[in-house]
């Protein structure tokens, strides 16, 4: 299996914060190449410029995204959370539901209690239950993260090479 490379110090600092650009080869704008303070790995800086480039120095919408290596509507999309939010409507925001939403107070006292009166049942059983009581579908790993201890399980690689 490829490793990554290894990044710079500034190239580790933008990916872990989530705002390295995946696609920076595809940004051809001069004064990305020309000067080290245009950095088109850095998504921030990037968009910014690109909306720039249309509203201060007149290029056209196509051309800047051409050159910075976005779709148009990434393009308005970046303009609107300019213009809403300044610098930091450019970052990036995580996708899909914020929060386990079906997960309410109502339907985890009713799994607790379920799991309280069997310890036995499992994840697909009180989906189902779940299911029946409320009407609603729950995948049986939401509910399994939801009981399960905080944090992020990590694999534990076998020394022989398998998983």
């Amino acid at each position: 299996m490829a490793r990554k490379p290894r990044l710079d110090p500034k190239g580790q600092a933008l990916e872990e914060q989530g705002v390295r650009y995946g696609r920076y080869q595809s940004v051809t704008d001069p004064w990305f190449s020309q000067s080290e303070f245009f950095d088109p790995r850095d998504l921030v800086q990037v968009k910014y410029e690109m909306v720039r480039r249309v509203e201060v120095d007149g290029k056209s919408v196509t051309q800047a995204c051409t050159a910075f290596g976005f779709s148009r509507p990434s393009f308005y999309k970046a303009q609107r959370a300019l213009q809403q939010a300044g610098l930091p409507g450019l970052m990036p925001q995580r996708r899909g539901p914020k929060r386990a939403h079906k997960l309410t107070g109502e339907v985890m006292g009713f799994i607790r209690h379920q799991r309280a009166k069997d310890k036995t049942l499992r994840a697909p059983t009180l989906a189902e239950q779940v299911r029946q009581r409320f009407g609603i579908t729950i995948h049986p790993r939401t509910i399994e993260r939801a009981l399960g201890p905080p944090g992020k399980k990590r694999r534990v690689r076998n020394p022989r090479g398998g998983r």
